[in-house]
């Protein structure tokens, strides 16, 4: 009972602190610039496959493929999905002119992990051969596969028709699907990007007997290839802006104008609620004045006025001390910031 007595003043604590907050938080949708920005100079790209075994290591590969239980052709049907997949959500973007595999690179191979570099002098023969700007890479590209085994029961029709349980083998492969990539630009000789895709499946089937049970996961394969697909649609997504969700808190307390200005927020009557807040800026009370400088700066944000937004961000934390302020002001220069490089990928 003693327990159950504290749970209880726990909870009330918390509806109480929470019911006596001072903000609110909201959340909008922003626009973010691609995690990858190419040089503008770049318009015809060649894609290389780096991700075929050396000789040397065939021995090796061929080990890892009987321990993994990996078909033969799995890997080399994997990497071939995950780069035509690139070369054709690149040839989607307009500032792209020609998009190439170069089938018949000369290039190193290695195993499941990330090779040395290219040689600068390797990149720009490739690039001069094929008249393309900069090379995609794969350079690695490794599926490992876990299989476990089990006695289950399965459910089959009798000889009258009605269905039964019966002892049925299970077989349950789990396979990781590792890729890596990287981006060269021979003008600047420079890596512009270097990214390593790590997803896994898992496939189960039941038989009457082992070989049942394998056949019945047989549709493994065509897993593996369809997620390399997606993997080399998503690497090419990187030269992209994407859409996000930021949040933001801003005040509600302080006089009544604030706790009136608090309900046409939450209807969605932001400008509605400017109005309010900016009857308070020059209110006698430093402290309200500044949060309603720091509402007025969360309002020009909410309607992409991000340096009137920094403006009264600033004279919120300047001029009234209001510490919010100032995180929010740091916050308000990063994505000023991020706006701009924005800007410049978007006038590719």
């Amino acid at each position: 009972m003693k327990n159950l007595n504290l749970l209880a003043i726990y909870f009330g604590l918390i509806l109480l602190v929470s019911s006596c907050s001072s903000t609110n938080r909201l959340t909008m949708g922003a626009l973010e610039p691609a995690p990858v920005h190419l040089p503008n100079q770049v318009v015809n790209i060649g894609i290389i496959n780096r991700s075929v075994p050396s000789e040397g290591n065939q021995t090796l590969d061929k080990i890892d493929k009987i321990l993994s239980a990996e078909g033969l052709e799995l890997d080399k049907k994997g990497a071939e999905a995950a780069v035509t997949a690139l070369r054709d959500e690149l040839e989607r973007h307009d500032s792209f002119e020609h998009v190439k595999i170069l089938l018949d690179a000369d290039v190193g191979k290695g195993l499941g992990v990330f090779p040395a570099t290219l040689s600068w002098g390797e990149i720009e023969s490739l690039c001069e051969t094929h008249q393309v700007d900069a090379i995609f890479s794969l350079a690695f590209y490794d599926t490992d596969t876990k299989v476990s085994y089990a006695m289950s029961t399965m459910q089959l029709p009798n000889s009258l028709g009605v269905n039964v349980s019966i002892p049925a083998h299970e077989v349950r492969l789990q396979t990781l699907v590792k890729n890596g990539w990287r981006i060269y630009y021979p003008a600047e000789k420079r890596i512009v990007d270097q990214f390593v895709f790590n997803e896994g499946l898992t496939a189960v089937g039941k038989g009457v007997n082992p070989i049942k049970a394998v056949e019945a996961i047989a549709n493994r394969n065509e897993g593996v290839v369809e997620l390399s697909k997606n993997m080399g649609s998503s690497y090419a997504l990187r030269l992209l802006p994407f859409r996000t969700r930021i949040s933001r808190d801003y005040y509600v307390r302080g006089t009544d104008n604030f706790v009136i200005a608090k309900r046409r927020a939450q209807t969605g009557d932001w400008d509605g609620a400017a109005v309010l807040w900016e009857k308070e800026i020059n209110n006698p009370n430093r402290k309200i004045a500044g949060r309603a400088h720091y509402n007025m700066a969360i309002i020009n944000e909410i309607n992409g006025n991000l340096v009137e937004a920094m403006d009264w961000a600033s004279k919120s934390y300047s001029d009234y001390n209001d510490r919010n302020a100032l995180r929010y002001l740091n916050t308000l220069k990063y994505r000023f910031a991020q706006n701009e490089a924005l800007e410049q990928q978007v006038s590719r």
